[in-house]
């Protein structure tokens, strides 16, 4: 509640703590008590992780001790953070993954009837066409989409601009923080068309409960973040994308802009991005992109055959041909 976490972190804490007082008890015979453990106890449960999970899960694991001991220390509960000192695993930095424009385009057009009862129908095919393109026009968290509400689209502000002036108010993002975002035209275009048919998602039994939510299940309730996972794992196959998620639609959004020339600043502000570090590891992935189109289009690019048949015979350790003139 401080700190503003979400639900979904908050609960990731909760097993995390749970997992440790359990393994603790297994290992030593005896329930833990917070006053007792120190930091070789935090040592012995890093090291019964290991085998069983990544490095990027035990360090989760390892900062939900840091942060329930930090709390206990700061109430007078305990004299020190025994998992202060512990060093997390090292982890791969592995770059967010951006779609190319044709591979979304194709996703925003792969909307297929479900299996489920009512997932048929024009009004949801309509409505997971819209999130897609809100997640993609936006930016937005998967956990932002689901929680938007119809007053969150906000056209008044813009009255009498065009339709790519319309924004978007996040109430609910990372932290409890509050941010206003664009929408291009083809969002409000999906957006528009989805709300003409949603009166038909709204369930007579669920009352006013989901009212006001923008984005419904089949049933009338709000649709949760593994609903839309699972629905964009359908249109995937269906439209042949490879990797796309909820999320990657986030890290296309980034890369896209700057791409197009937009500045770090700006896509940080969008994103809701506390820190700008957090932002620029897409710089990283337009390098990438970048680099991808200058070995597709420059000639000289092209011959690689001709230049690994060279070897290291005719080059020096700097890079430079020997024959150069």
């Amino acid at each position: 509640m401080e700190r503003g976490y979400s639900p979904r972190t908050i609960a990731a804490y909760s097993r995390d703590l749970r997992e440790f007082a359990r393994l603790y008890e297994d290992r030593e015979g005896k329930v833990p008590k917070v006053t007792r453990i120190d930091n070789f106890d935090v040592r012995a449960h890093l090291a019964e992780l290991y085998d069983k999970n990544q490095a990027s899960s035990i360090s989760r694991k390892l900062s939900s001790l840091r942060t329930f001991f930090r709390f206990l220390l700061a109430r007078g509960i305990v004299d020190q953070n025994p998992a202060a000192t512990v060093r997390s695993p090292k982890r791969k930095k592995a770059l967010p993954r951006a779609l190319d424009v044709d591979d979304i385009e194709r996703l925003m057009e792969s909307p297929v009837a479900g299996a489920k009862k009512g997932e048929d129908s024009p009004a949801l095919k309509l409505r997971d066409r819209a999130i897609f393109e809100v997640l993609y026009g936006a930016g937005i968290r998967i956990s932002e989409c689901c929680g938007l509400d119809i007053d969150d689209i906000d056209r008044e502000r813009y009255s009498g601009r065009d339709l790519e002036q319309v924004v978007m108010r996040i109430r609910h993002g990372k932290g409890n923080k509050e941010r206003i975002v664009p929408l291009g035209g083809k969002a409000i275009t999906a957006l528009d068309a989805y709300l003409a048919e949603r009166p038909r998602l709204r369930d007579p039994r669920t009352k006013n409960q989901h009212a006001s939510a923008l984005f419904l299940n089949y049933k009338g309730g709000r649709l949760t973040p593994r609903s839309i996972q699972r629905h964009m794992g359908r249109y995937v196959v269906e439209a042949g994308v490879p990797d796309a998620t909820p999320h990657g639609l986030r890290h296309s959004f980034a890369t896209h802009l700057l791409d197009g020339g937009v500045d770090l600043r700006s896509i940080q502000e969008m994103l809701g991005h506390a820190s700008l570090a957090s932002t620029q590891v897409y710089t990283k992935v337009s390098l990438d992109h970048i680099m991808g189109v200058y070995d597709a289009a420059h000639p000289h690019a092209q011959d690689k055959g001709l230049a690994a048949s060279a070897g290291s015979d005719e080059r020096s350790p700097s890079g430079c041909g020997t024959n150069s003139s």
